[in-house]
């Protein structure tokens, strides 16, 4: 019976009820996001600096890092990084220099400490391990890939050819 109801469950919505939550759950946060902008002042400037960003990425950055994607894989095509089993390691490099490019657009003025003085004002904080904390973050992301990487390729060797 209860095998039924999901199935039907299933048919109607298309996917299982799992989904369901999660995107009711994402709705709510950008509901509560949205109200929070609205309430607090000036959507014009938003939404202007939302063009100007929307723009900008689609006429700079996406040229940019598809060329650099290009680029990395033509370099890691001629390095002799692919195993026997095949793994391809170019993802393994690309997760963690896309989180760290994320974090250094997200913190450029206080890891290159442009702030004037303001950070400190409102937050109490200083800006001084900014530069240090995004070195520390991308090496461990990059060696925790590494190490994932590494893992999946014992795994690949200790299995038997077929």
């Amino acid at each position: 019976m209860r095998s039924r109801l999901r199935l039907g469950f299933r048919r109607r919505y298309g996917a299982g009820a799992l989904h369901l939550i999660a995107h009711l759950l994402g709705f709510a946060v950008v509901a509560f996001a949205l109200d929070r902008i609205f309430s607090g002042g000036d959507v014009k400037q938003l939404v202007i600096w939302y063009l100007g960003f929307a723009i900008a990425h689609d006429l700079v950055f996406v040229p940019a890092y598809t060329g650099l994607d290009r680029l990395l894989r033509a370099t890691l095509s001629r390095l002799p990084l692919r195993t026997r089993a095949g793994l391809p390691v170019i993802n393994h490099v690309r997760a963690p220099a896309v989180i760290s490019a994320l974090l250094l657009i997200i913190y450029f003025p206080l890891i290159t400490g442009q702030n004037d003085g303001w950070y400190f004002q409102y937050s109490g904080h200083h800006v001084t391990h900014y530069l240090r904390n995004w070195l520390l973050i991308t090496a461990v992301l990059f060696l925790g890939s590494g190490l994932i990487y590494a893992a999946r390729v014992a795994r690949a060797r200790s299995r038997p050819a077929h």
